[in-house]
């Protein structure tokens, strides 16, 4: 499929500090290239370069088109500008990509997270409606992904920004899952607030642990709580046939968090990878 993509953190590169082995550019391009894939996220600081013609150009070496990507920035404390970051990565990026903002709390990782005041929610909703127009004046979209361990997470905190804000979300459906919205509901019941897709499955009786306090997230992924497409108890089918129908013309891409342990043989990245592909492009093609 056309607009089908992958991200790094299919093969454990990720922004958070101690999160496991981060395998090199060379071999996660090389794989996504073997594995017939056409398009990918950036990943994070540090793993492509930070030039934007740059890191275009070595992704074409490899035959992969720049989506755009994940970027952690401070969104709801009131004394903090969160506009020096986003310049910066859209510096890197580019200008067509997209920006897939987290309200993220300042803490390393995601395994706690404060509560949102009505301060914080005031300066979130000014600082995403300020990301939006940055980003559209460099030719760029601003996307807010809810997300485990964020400052929008659960349920009531995705319903406040459809409803108090004009910004277009991410449909990740792990982190919706995990923090109590259903993404196939969301899917059927706002799809025009949906410009962008993360797609994963899930082991729902793991995500229910981590949503009741039992088992922190971080642990839960070592423990295996993202599946390859069509492994877990998420409704893919019904979400990218509502997306379909509502005429979504966005990305879907390819995201299964995973930790690799150092010394391992890291075979299983580009196994799971490949089995989630091929059912992505079943479902695509089944959807249209």
């Amino acid at each position: 499929m056309r607009r089908a993509g992958a991200a790094p953190i299919s093969w454990g590169v990720c922004e958070v500090p101690g999160w496991g082995h981060q395998l090199p550019p060379a071999r996660v391009l090389a794989e996504m290239r073997e594995l017939g894939v056409t398009a990918t996220e950036f990943g994070p600081d540090g793993f492509l370069p930070p030039e934007a013609p740059d890191r275009s150009a070595l992704l074409a070496s490899y035959g992969l088109e720049p989506i755009g990507g994940f970027v952690p920035v401070v969104l709801h404390d009131p004394g903090h500008d969160p506009l020096p970051v986003i310049d910066r990565a859209l510096d890197a990026f580019g200008p067509g990509t997209v920006l897939v903002l987290a309200a993220v709390t300042g803490l390393d990782g995601y395994d706690e997270r404060p509560d949102l005041d009505a301060k914080g929610r005031d300066a979130l909703r000014a600082n995403l409606a300020a990301a939006g127009e940055r980003a559209a004046g460099r030719g760029n979209l601003a996307v807010l992904h809810p997300h485990v361990g964020t400052m929008v997470e659960r349920e009531d905190e995705v319903a406040w920004v459809l409803e108090h804000t004009g910004v277009p979300l991410c449909l990740d459906t792990g982190h919706l899952l995990i923090g109590g919205t259903d993404p196939a509901r969301l899917a059927r019941e706002a799809p025009g607030r949906i410009a962008h897709v993360h797609l994963k499955d899930v082991d729902a009786s793991l995500a229910r642990r981590v949503r009741d306090g039992e088992l922190a997230y971080t642990q839960a992924v070592r423990d295996g709580i993202y599946r390859p497409l069509g492994q877990g108890d998420i409704d893919l089918e019904g979400i990218v046939r509502a997306l379909e129908r509502a005429g979504y013309e966005g990305w879907y891409v390819l995201e299964q968090d995973t930790i690799l342990e150092e010394g391992a043989a890291h075979t299983r990245p580009a196994e799971d990878v490949r089995a989630s592909l091929a059912f992505l492009r079943d479902l695509t093609e089944e959807a249209r």
